[in-house]
């Protein structure tokens, strides 16, 4: 577990950083981001780091190695975006992302870094209340407007791979389930309208222009669609959508 600051304070390294050792030392500042990494790579915490750094309103406040770590660093320093591995050792990135999400008053959004769109593991990790998923590939423009786009509180949805992958999730677990149908059938005609909509990524202010609607009257619809979809985000209603046989998978 490592917990990092870009530099270092007055009276030497900040400790269990000693990769930081002379790097001069500043607390992060107002309308600055707060950033923890989560990853078994070192060489991809440190290019991920590298990258988000070099924005000035993005800061690397701590690495973690392993699930345990990510959990502990997470509760510690209460970052904005936790970007993490899903693939973590002693417990994976979805365990970890429920432990932060459920213990944490106001918990941070969580990104999920993956090596492969296609992953069960990423589907486990959304239905778990991840704002979204990034590829390991990502751009380093993907990763730097993915960590701003969750912050600011939106989702970050890619709505074919969230439709494969519900559509994965489906055939495994056989019929759509009671409950679903039961929320499905409590959706007005308008929430039915933005759920879709949602689904195919559009922001609020782009439902508002579709529907011919005020963007807090979006914002009352797509808050009534979590509560009745019982879902934490737009990623997770967009997943439920797909689940229950409200959207088409194919």
């Amino acid at each position: 577990m490592t917990p990092t600051r870009p530099g270092t304070p007055p009276d030497g390294a900040a400790p269990g950083a000693p990769e930081d050792a002379g790097r001069p030392w500043a607390p992060a500042g107002r309308g600055t981001l707060r950033i923890v990494i989560c990853d078994d790579e070192r060489m991809v915490r440190t290019a991920l780091r590298v990258i988000l750094e070099a924005e000035p309103d993005l800061v690397v406040v701590g690495e973690a190695a392993t699930g345990p770590e990510a959990v502990s660093l997470v509760r510690s320093l209460a970052p904005d975006v936790v970007l993490m591995d899903v693939r973590m050792p002693e417990i994976d990135g979805i365990r970890a992302t429920e432990q932060i999400l459920a213990t944490m008053p106001e918990p941070p959004r969580v990104v999920v870094v993956t090596t492969f769109e296609n992953d069960a593991y990423v589907h486990d990790a959304l239905r778990a209340g991840a704002a979204g998923f990034l590829l390991k590939r990502a751009d380093p423009d993907e990763l730097i407007g993915a960590v701003r786009l969750v912050a600011r509180g939106d989702s970050l949805l890619f709505p074919a791979a969230v439709r494969s992958l519900a559509a994965a999730a489906a055939r495994t677990a056989g019929a759509p389930r009671a409950a679903a149908a039961r929320w499905v059938a409590r959706l007005t005609d308008r929430e039915a309208d933005v759920l879709r909509l949602m689904a195919t990524g559009l922001s609020n202010q782009e439902m508002s222009e579709r529907l011919g609607v005020g963007p807090q009257t979006v914002k009352t619809h797509v808050a009534a669609v979590l509560a009745k979809t019982g879902s934490r985000d737009r990623t997770q209603a967009v997943i439920a959508a797909y689940e229950g046989g409200f959207m088409r998978k194919d």
